[in-house]
């Protein structure tokens, strides 16, 4: 696989800072039943980092001691990991927002039969990974049946109440473009699926999250070997708006790694380049305790561009309307 971090590192992209500290993103490890094109992790079926339980144990009395208000559980695939639901129960006994990063098929898989269950209970924010409403497009970034796996999985979702007005259960739905394009205009995007969706299936969900594919680890190697990265690059540094630097990520959330070490945000932790908290070449959870991080500065580089080029883009979608 080519290395796309050598190419990134040279960068203008204008220096930013923290803000107030919202959201602790936790990668639960690089396991998953899949092995997406798209994928900035490089997760799969035979990754074998996991988060350990003195981690997940470290996470913990991190959030009893902050003012996280929300908790964005990530991977691979974060169910897999043993101590995600210990960690999910943790986090809603304390009041804190629950985010789960599913890829959807996952509920399907064998040992994971009452997962959809135990997020409807705990009242789970599903963000549900389905890059496209058509089938060809799915199936061809994701892997062959993955997208009537992930209508399944939907329907399933949507009987426990996920999607439907006023039962406090959401989930929302993720869009990736195919390839090195930037994401159509979330609110147009949004009605196509709303309207396939439940023209073929019934399907309902509460809003879709449109995010541009960051051009590292497979995605980027892909780029490189097709002879197609500096293009992208440029395309998105040709997109960039400085308007989209106040709603970027990274300056309201902290990356944790499966290992415990911090990062401005799941993108620098696959490149490796951890935050730069009080001069440690890394800094551990477990060191992070009452630690006011506004201001501090953010590490940046060239792949910084595709959370500001064209509508923005971040864990939470477009930045602009």
């Amino acid at each position: 696989m080519h290395a796309t971090l050598p190419l990134l590192l040279q960068s203008d992209f204008p220096a930013i800072r923290r803000d107030r500290l919202e959201t602790l993103q936790v990668n639960l490890g690089y396991r998953c039943n899949q092995s997406c094109l798209h994928c900035h992790v490089n997760a799969g079926p035979t990754r074998k980092e996991m988060m350990s339980d003195a981690t997940v144990d470290e996470v913990i009395r991190y959030l009893a001691g902050s003012d996280i208000r929300t908790l964005d559980l990530t991977g691979g695939a974060p169910e897999l990991n043993p101590g995600f639901r210990r960690l999910v129960r943790a986090a809603r006994n304390q009041g804190i927002r629950v985010i789960d990063r599913c890829n959807l098929t996952v509920l399907l898989e064998p040992g994971q039969e009452d997962t959809a269950g135990f997020l409807a209970d705990n009242k789970v924010e599903i963000v549900a990974s389905l890059p496209c409403y058509i089938k060809e497009n799915v199936d061809n970034q994701r892997g062959e049946g993955v997208y009537e796996y992930s209508i399944e999985a939907l329907r399933l979702l949507n009987r426990l109440g996920y999607g439907m007005r006023d039962s406090g259960l959401v989930i929302n739905l993720v869009y990736n473009p195919q390839g090195p394009v930037l994401p159509p205009p979330q609110p147009d995007l949004e009605r196509d699926y709303r309207r396939y969706l439940d023209d073929h299936y019934h399907i309902l969900f509460n809003h879709l999250l449109t995010l541009a594919n960051v051009p590292i680890n497979r995605f980027g190697s892909t780029l490189v070997s097709r002879g197609e990265f500096a293009g992208y690059m440029e395309l998105l540094r040709n997109a960039h708006r400085d308007e989209n630097l106040a709603g970027v990520m990274c300056r309201t959330l902290l990356s944790i790694d499966w290992e415990g070490y911090a990062y401005d945000c799941d993108f620098n932790q696959m490149l490796g380049l951890a935050a730069p908290i009080d001069g440690a070449a890394k800094t551990h959870i477990s060191r992070l305790g009452g630690k006011d991080l506004k201001g501090k500065r953010i590490r940046v580089a060239d792949h910084c561009y595709a959370c500001t080029a064209g509508q923005g883009s971040s864990c939470g979608g477009a930045l602009v309307g």
